[in-house]
């Protein structure tokens, strides 16, 4: 269960229904959703061209590229991803808004009315709200993020004119597997007969699987290094393909990484043939792209003022080795010479806190571990004493806003701080919620 919860009564309402429905135990499959959406009439056949996307990493950051350069184009896209950060609303976007209350009760009372006597899971239930609200709508293209693996995810039954993925790491190894190839095979399961299926460049073990889920499928595979590629030089993203080449700008979201994943939405949109996105588009997307939660560096608000003047509160929703990798990389220059560097971390009790220490190994870094309100968590004990282990030192707080004031009465008005809160997607929704800072 997601632990959705809605201020309107009536989205409520229907998010208790469906807990009720939760069946015991995650299990994947598409009999399920196939089924429930039979009963609603197949709106996953009803839709704009859809843009597909997998990826242990990224994904999400793909899918908002995607989005800002088709709105860039003026075109209007629905966007469905998870999970979502304060309002459950966040997953379904209909023609670039948010779903508003009223219609989203509506549409899971139609779903969970149709799914009567079934035992569905709320990832399927929601997943066939949002193609019964994207059938209805107009719109000229339709963006959907995997929700877990690919093959036996509840979006793989919609009918794609291009299909994506993004970085490949471990995660979800109960459901995907423990090694990579067997990751890769299940996230490459979304390719479809005479699609495009664009991806990252794979080391040859985790391309192998890739390779012949596409032909299996009957799939046109496009690795990068292939027919298209692109490198940052000199402050740009080189692009090319058999179209011609392209010098974008840097994206505006922070990290390097982002860089490959605009890449990826590039050459997506460059390999189908149902949107017309101009260069210009492209272009201006590397600067429209929002995604809340990566690397975001926090406004003034309620959490944010709790640091002294001068401070940097910066959040990120990393929850697995290869995302800290990332986060490590962005901030391993970030911090001033004398400017402290602090990270506020909350995990789940199913995430391995040494495998988000690692990569920040050898820096100077103060941790302050965390609970994560509402859900199994870690002990705040047990990072720390992780942490110590590899050299850092770390202060466990009994939260966000216990941390935060810990930090600020240790700071130095002259180095003001910089300071991560990390971990749980829960809690970076707690956090922009807590700022007074929400997604739109």
């Amino acid at each position: 269960m997601d632990f959705a919860v809605s201020a309107d009564p009536d989205v409520q309402r229907q998010l208790d229904r469906l807990a009720r429905l939760e069946p015991a135990g995650a299990v994947l499959g598409l009999d399920r959703i196939r089924a429930l959406l039979e009963r609603l009439g197949n709106p996953q056949l009803q839709l704009p061209p859809v843009l597909h996307v997998a990826g242990t990493n990224g994904k999400g950051s793909t899918c908002a590229f995607l989005r800002a350069a088709t709105e860039a184009a003026g075109l209007t896209a629905h966007v469905y991803t998870s999970p979502h950060l304060v309002r459950f609303n966040e997953r379904i976007r209909l023609a670039g808004r948010l779903i508003d209350d009223a219609l989203l009760a509506a549409l899971l009372a139609e779903t969970l009315d149709c799914a009567e006597g079934m035992e569905i899971s709320f990832f399927e239930a929601t997943t066939a709200a949002a193609f019964l609200a994207f059938s209805r709508t107009p719109a000229d293209a339709c963006i959907v993020e995997v929700g877990l693996g690919g093959r036996l995810d509840a979006t793989n039954l919609v009918a794609p004119a291009i299909c994506g993925i993004a970085q490949l790491g471990l995660d979800h190894a109960a459901f995907l597997g423990s090694r990579l190839e067997q990751i890769a095979a299940e996230k490459a399961g979304i390719a479809k007969k005479g699609v495009p299926l664009v991806t990252q460049l794979y080391p040859e073990r985790v391309a192998e699987p890739i390779a012949r889920s596409a032909s299996e499928a009957g799939a046109l595979w496009l690795p990068r290094g292939g027919v298209w590629d692109a490198q940052v030089r000199a402050g740009r993203i080189h692009y090319r393909d058999g179209r011609g080449s392209l010098a974008l700008p840097l994206p505006r979201l922070a990290g390097a990484h982002q860089a490959a994943n605009a890449a990826l939405a590039v050459a997506m949109l460059r390999h189908q043939d149902a949107l017309a996105v101009p260069e210009s588009a492209l272009r201006a997307a590397m600067g429209w792209a929002e995604w809340p939660a990566r690397l975001q560096r926090l406004a003034p608000g309620p959490i944010h003022d709790r640091l002294p003047a001068g401070s940097e509160l910066w959040l990120d929703g990393a929850h697995n080795g290869a995302a800290a990798r990332a986060v490590a990389d962005f901030f391993r220059l970030r911090p001033s010479p004398g400017r402290p560097f602090h990270i506020v971390l909350g995990l789940l009790a199913n995430r391995d806190p040494a495998a988000l220490l690692r990569p920040f190994r050898g820096r100077s870094i103060l941790f302050h571990p965390i609970p994560v309100p509402g859900h199994d968590h870690n002990p705040p004990e047990a990072i720390a004493a992780a942490a110590r282990d590899m050299g850092f030192g770390a202060v466990p707080a009994q939260s966000v806003e216990a941390a935060l004031d810990w930090i600020a009465r240790q700071s130095d008005p002259a180095h003001p701080p910089v300071v991560l809160v990390m971990g749980s997607l829960y809690l970076a929704g707690d956090v922009l919620q807590a700022n007074d800072q929400p997604p739109n």
